[in-house]
C-alpha cells in the first residue's frame, strides 16, 4: 500500500513531471488556479500551496494579473 500523499504534493510532482516530459516548455501557461482545482476536484488553497512552492524554487513564475508560466531556468534541478 503506497503512503498518503497530500494532493498539494501530488499536484506539485505531477506539474514538475509534465515539465521534464517536455509537455510543459518553458513559457508555457499553466491553467488557472479555478481549473487546476477542477481537474484534481479540490480547493484553489490546496493548488495554491503546490504552485507558490514551485515558484519559490524557481521552477515557475508568477505574473501579476497574467497568469502562471514555466521558468525558462526550469532545467535546473529542482
Amino acid at each position: 500500500m503506497a503512503p498518503y500523499e497530500p494532493l498539494w504534493r501530488r499536484i506539485r510532482r505531477e506539474i514538475q513531471a509534465k515539465i521534464a516530459a517536455g509537455i510543459l516548455k518553458p513559457g508555457d501557461k499553466l491553467p488557472t488556479t479555478k481549473e487546476l482545482a477542477e481537474q484534481y476536484d479540490t480547493s484553489g488553497v490546496t493548488v495554491r500551496k503546490a504552485i507558490d512552492l514551485l515558484i519559490e524554487a524557481g521552477v515557475l513564475e508568477g505574473r501579476q494579473g497574467v497568469g502562471v508560466f514555466v521558468s525558462d531556468t526550469s532545467e535546473q534541478d529542482s
